[in-house]
């Protein structure tokens, strides 16, 4: 089971990672609503390295860039990505991009899901190995929460 650490205590594991030559994946997101989309895009990125860890947008990270939304609060986010088998680590964000926190950890692979092309991807310019991931189709937190809205309609 992963770990749900601050910036700075998952710099000092990385660092520690990465001296004994594992290879650090990072890659970000809202993960509002576990579904299967993120589960094989999780796996996927997993396989690009040792240690995969989640850069997890805060609640007023998520309410910036998605109106009426978390669903589910960070914490629980939090610790229902943690409890994945390929998820090592997991670290909450404040800001509107994981751009400074990208930089503070410095991974060895940055990975986001094929509806980012590789140079519209935030910490791109600072690390070296990244890669889109192919995007499950018809599949979306968005779509999800619609479904159960016109669910609701018809009831």
């Amino acid at each position: 089971m992963g770990q749900i650490l601050n910036w700075d205590d998952l710099k000092t594991v990385i660092d520690k990672l990465k001296a004994n030559g594992k290879k650090i994946v990072f890659t970000n997101g809202c993960f509002d609503i576990i579904h299967i989309g993120h589960i094989r895009y999780l796996r996927e990125a997993k396989k690009l390295g040792d240690i995969l860890i989640v850069g997890l947008n805060s609640d007023s990270s998520v309410s910036k860039i998605k109106p009426g939304r978390p669903i589910n609060t960070e914490r629980h986010r939090a610790e229902i990505l943690s409890s994945l088998e390929m998820v090592d680590y997991v670290t909450i964000f404040n800001e509107d991009t994981p751009y400074e926190l990208i930089k503070h950890l410095m991974p060895d692979v940055l990975v986001k899901g094929g509806d980012w092309k590789i140079e519209d991807i935030v910490g791109s310019d600072i690390v070296t190995e990244v890669y889109s991931l192919p995007y499950v189709e018809g599949i979306s937190t968005t779509e999800i929460i619609n479904k159960i809205i016109s669910s609701e309609k018809n009831l």
